[in-house]
């Protein structure tokens, strides 16, 4: 039986709660969840790319394992290629992204496109936010951390101690 491969990919900078709701959610639509970590040194990252995957892995195996819904493996794996060539990679056939608000969908849309001519056998899925989860970014949450506010209601604890800790 064919597995159904989903890749789930962004810069995760850091991961926040809303990253997580999709996560969870898309899982439970494919066998295997790629989590996919760009790179993306041009956003001058916060955490090294190390460091946010271990923070996704992290959160995930805290706040995922209490799941009462059926959900696929989940990999955390770090790119710095085209999207659609780490897709074809890791043979994913569908692209998950989500949507907080209008504003996600225009650039989103043009992303799907562009991914469609690319490679056309590779769908492009979009997950709404949760209504708690649609104005969390996380540039936001950098911002707020670097001025000293208070994310722990946006981000997974582990991920809460880590922007204190580098915060310091």
């Amino acid at each position: 039986m064919l597995k159904r491969i989903a890749l789930y990919p962004g810069t995760f900078d850091p991961v926040t709660n809303g990253h997580l709701d999709i996560i969870y959610r898309a899982s439970s639509l494919c066998d295997l969840l790629i989590i996919g970590v760009a790179e993306n040194i041009g956003k001058n990252p916060f955490f090294k790319i190390s460091q946010r995957k271990s923070l996704i892995q992290e959160a995930i195996n805290q706040n995922l394992k209490n799941s009462k819904r059926k959900l696929g493996e989940i990999r955390v794996e770090s790119f710095n290629n085209l999207l659609i060539d780490f897709a074809r990679t890791n043979s994913a056939t569908m692209i998950i992204r989500g949507l907080r608000a209008v504003s996600d969908f225009d650039y989103e849309f043009q992303m799907a496109g562009m991914n469609a001519r690319l490679a056309n056998d590779i769908e492009t899925i979009f997950l709404t936010a949760s209504e708690s989860h649609q104005f969390v970014a996380s540039r936001f949450v950098k911002e707020i951390s670097l001025l000293g506010g208070d994310i722990s209601s946006f981000v997974p604890a582990n991920v809460n101690i880590a922007m204190l800790k580098k915060n310091n």
